[in-house]
C-alpha cells in the first residue's frame, strides 16, 4: 500500500528522497478515489527506484497550500526535493509511469 503522510515534517523529509511522487487527494474525492488504485499499482512497481506516497489535503491543508495545490488529485514529482513536475486531474498509469521514468 502507498504510504498515506501523517505531517508536514514526514513530507519534508519524503521529498528530500531520489525521486518522489506525492499524490494529492482526499477520501471525498471521485476522480482521487479512481487513480488510487494506479497510485498504488505504482508504488509497488517503483519500489526501490522512486517512492511513490499520498498526501490527503484535508489532514494538511498547510502542505497543499504552501504547494498551491488547488485542485485535487494533485501529483507533484520531486527530485532530491526540487519539484520538477505536476499533473493535475486523472490520468492513467502509462502517462504517470513515463512522467516517472523521465525523472530516473
Amino acid at each position: 500500500m502507498a504510504k498515506i503522510l501523517q505531517s508536514a515534517e514526514e513530507f519534508e523529509n519524503v521529498i528530500k528522497g531520489n525521486v518522489v511522487v506525492v499524490d494529492f487527494f482526499a477520501d471525498w474525492c471521485g476522480p482521487c478515489r479512481m487513480v488510487a488504485p494506479v497510485i498504488e499499482e505504482l508504488s509497488h512497481e517503483y519500489a526501490g527506484k522512486a517512492e511513490v506516497v499520498k498526501l490527503n489535503v484535508d489532514l494538511l491543508e498547510t502542505v497543499a497550500y504552501k504547494y498551491r495545490v488547488n485542485t485535487i488529485p494533485t501529483l507533484i514529482y520531486f527530485k532530491n526535493g526540487i519539484e520538477v513536475g505536476r499533473e493535475i486531474g486523472f490520468r492513467p498509469k502509462s502517462q504517470i509511469a513515463a512522467s516517472i521514468e523521465k525523472m530516473l
